[in-house]
C-alpha cells in the first residue's frame, strides 16, 4: 500500500468533513474509503475519494473547496456529480436530492430522480485512528457496488468491488445482528 499516498488521501478526508461542517451541510463518504472508515483501516490503495452531498450544498462547498485549493475537473453532468483535485488526488461529489418520499435520489443528469438504496444514509459514522467521518450503510455501499454493472450497462465488474464486498459481508457477519442507537445486546435500552 502507498502509505505516503493512503496518509494524503486520508488528510483531504479531514478537511473536506472540517469544510462541510463548518458550512452546516453534510457529506458522506461512499465507495472504497466509506468501506475503510467503516472498517476502522486502510485496506488497500484508492484510485480517488468518493462523496455524497446534497444538490442545495453544492455552490457553497464548491465555493469554499475552491478557496480551499480544490479545483474542478470536467466530468459528469454538474447537476449530477462535482469533481476536483487536489494534491494530485481526486474528490467527487455524487449529489443527491429528495424523492418525493424523502428518500435520497440523483439528482441530476440522465438518471436524476432515479432512488439510491433505502438505507443509504443510514450508515454509522466511520473512524480511522482520531479521525470520525460520516460514511454510506456498509449495505447500502454492498447493493451500489453490486449493481453499478446493471445500473450503467457496459460497466464491467472490477475484482476490486468483489473483494470490497467480501470484506464488507464479513465485517457485518462478524459483528452481528444490527441493534438500533441507546440499546445494548439483548435489547435492553441503558
Amino acid at each position: 500500500m502507498d502509505m505516503e499516498r493512503t496518509g494524503r488521501q486520508l488528510r483531504l478526508i479531514a478537511e473536506t468533513t472540517a469544510i462541510a461542517t463548518a458550512l452546516g451541510a453534510e457529506v458522506r463518504l461512499r465507495g472504497g474509503w466509506a468501506m475503510d472508515f467503516f472498517l476502522g483501516r486502510p485496506t488497500r490503495d484508492h484510485e480517488d475519494i468518493d462523496w455524497f452531498a446534497w444538490s442545495e450544498d453544492a455552490p457553497a462547498l464548491t465555493a469554499a473547496l475552491l478557496d480551499a485549493g480544490y479545483e474542478p475537473l470536467p466530468g459528469p453532468p454538474a447537476d449530477q456529480q462535482l469533481d476536483f483535485v487536489k494534491e494530485g488526488e481526486e474528490s467527487s461529489f455524487a449529489l443527491l436530492a429528495r424523492g418525493t418520499d424523502g428518500r435520497p435520489v440523483v439528482a441530476g443528469g440522465p438518471w436524476a430522480g432515479e432512488p439510491w438504496p433505502r438505507d443509504l444514509l443510514d450508515g454509522p459514522a466511520g473512524r480511522i485512528g482520531d479521525l470520525a467521518c460520516a460514511i454510506v450503510s456498509p449495505s447500502a455501499q454492498i447493493e451500489i457496488k453490486r449493481m453499478t454493472p446493471v445500473w450503467i450497462p457496459g460497466r464491467p465488474r472490477r475484482a476490486k468491488d468483489e473483494r470490497d464486498i467480501a470484506r464488507l459481508e464479513e465485517a457485518l457477519r462478524s459483528r452481528g445482528p444490527a441493534r438500533p442507537a441507546g440499546t445494548a445486546a439483548g435489547g435492553d435500552p441503558r
